[in-house]
This record gives structure tokens, sequence and C-alpha cells, in this order.
């Protein structure tokens, strides 16, 4: 799977998640905590982010880096944003 085609079905995912939350999600247990849990959440992953590009390997940093978009994208959805949105901010930057 490619990687845009990654970001497609885990945005679907999450989206999926937030209208039926079901039992047993992770996604949906944030959903239910609200954003102050999400947003604990997302400084959480972005310390670790730092910690490991700072102390340890590559593999590391991409894990936690995984981490931290996908906490993002769950933020993105609570407040009924897109990721579209993120990408057109970018195009609007990259001159």
């Amino acid at each position: 799977m490619s990687s845009s085609r990654v970001l497609e079905a885990l945005w679907a995912t999450i989206q999926a998640r937030k209208e039926t939350l079901p039992e047993g999600s992770y996604t949906a247990f944030l959903f239910q905590k609200g954003e102050n849990e999400i947003l604990k959440k997302v400084g959480e992953e972005a310390v670790e982010v730092i910690l490991a590009a700072k102390g340890e390997g590559d593999e590391r940093v991409i894990y936690e880096s995984a981490d931290l978009i996908y906490h993002l994208l769950v933020l993105l959805a609570q407040r009924d944003l897109t990721w579209e949105q993120v990408e057109a901010e970018l195009a609007r930057r990259f001159r």
C-alpha cells in the first residue's frame, strides 16, 4: 500500500471510529475521553519524537513519528477538520 493510501485508510478508520465508537477501540476511547485527552496524547507523542531523535536510532524516530501523526489525525477529526485542509495549508506555503 502506498504511503498516501495508508493515510487515506487511516483517516477513513478514524472517521468510522468517531461515528460508531466501537467497544475496545483505542480511537473510540480517545473520542469518548474528549479533546483534552487527545491533546495530552499529541503532546506526549511529540516529546517522544524529540527524545527518540536526540538519543535513539532512526527506527525509533519513525515509530514515534507514526504515533504522533496518528494522534494528530485524531485531533483533526475531533475538531471536524481534515487532512486535506492541512495539505492545502502546506501547499499554500510551498512556493
